[in-house]
């Protein structure tokens, strides 16, 4: 009987040690910390984003079928990861909430740049103050709120125009159209006034009977150096009607034709689209790939 009480103790100092263990034991910081959303907003429904800083012309964008379009200080098509980045605030979280009854503490009084998101109901503004010195996040105020965030989301907000600028040559509903290029005026098309053209079944058709390509070869080609391929950096020009260059032309299937101005090939390839005022830089060879289709000619 002894016995049996006495192994009833030992089994109670253990439960015991046990919870004395559980409650002592240091807690995990990141189970405990209470994070805080911004906002309850929806990415898509935004229809403009404006970004103003108090020096400098606003940024601008304004969504046009459902993809977003710079409107200042350019008029361009604007590179949607960009712009999405941009919004991404929306959806962010903090550790830190607080009121903002001093806003000159956190240099929200004069903030370095205001962000201006327009949905069907109002137009939401984020004010983006000074940094924290200890944890190196910014202060940001929205609504009646002010929060600590990680700087990269001002970064983004803030980035130079033309880096916010579609690299594209093509735009995404123009590829989806392309039927055929012109691109006899190249030099090294010329003798044979090149055209590679896409037949209503599908099949490319090359000008010159020489040209023995295969149906692969020319979809890889055009997927790859055309729908897909990206500028390494773009620039604003204004064209000189005066000037000639080689040039081409893509075809679309509304009829409507795309003309490249072939301005530079050496260290860079620069294709100029003159109604869009914007020159493309890439890289030699990807050029060069984009103007010489794989035709295959004996």
């Amino acid at each position: 009987m002894k016995k049996g009480w006495l192994i009833n103790l030992s089994l109670l100092a253990i439960i015991i040690g046990i919870s004395v263990f559980l409650h002592l034991r240091p807690q995990n910081n990141t189970q405990s910390a209470t994070e805080h959303e911004i906002s309850q907003l929806k990415m898509g429904g935004f229809t403009t984003v404006k970004v103003e800083f108090p020096t400098q012309a606003p940024l601008a964008f304004e969504k046009v079928d459902g993809l977003w379009r710079m409107t200042a200080p350019y008029k361009a098509r604007a590179d949607q990861m960009s712009v999405q980045r941009i919004l991404s605030i929306i959806a962010a979280k903090s550790q830190t909430q607080l009121s903002t009854t001093d806003l000159a503490k956190y240099g929200l009084d004069n903030p370095s740049l205001k962000l201006k998101l327009t949905d069907a109901s109002a137009t939401h503004t984020f004010a983006f103050g000074a940094y924290n010195p200890v944890t190196e996040e910014q202060y940001v105020g929205f609504n009646d709120a002010v929060y600590l965030l990680p700087g990269a989301y001002s970064e983004a907000a803030s980035a130079q125009a033309i880096e916010l600028v579609d690299k594209r040559p093509i735009a995404p509903s123009e590829a989806k159209q392309i039927v055929g290029m012109d691109l006899g005026r190249l030099e090294q098309w010329e003798e044979i006034r090149l055209n590679v053209d896409i037949d209503t079944q599908g099949k490319w058709q090359i000008s010159t009977p020489k040209a023995k390509p295969t149906q692969n070869d020319m979809n890889e080609w055009l997927d790859f150096t055309w729908k897909q391929s990206q500028a390494t950096s773009v620039e604003f020009y204004t064209p000189d009607r005066k000037a000639t260059f080689p040039s081409f032309e893509v075809k679309l299937k509304d009829g409507k034709k795309i003309h490249f101005d072939k301005m530079q090939e050496s260290p860079e390839y620069l294709l100029a689209r003159a109604d869009e005022g914007i020159i493309y830089h890439f890289p030699n060879d990807v050029g060069f790939s984009m103007t010489n289709p794989p035709i295959n000619l004996k």
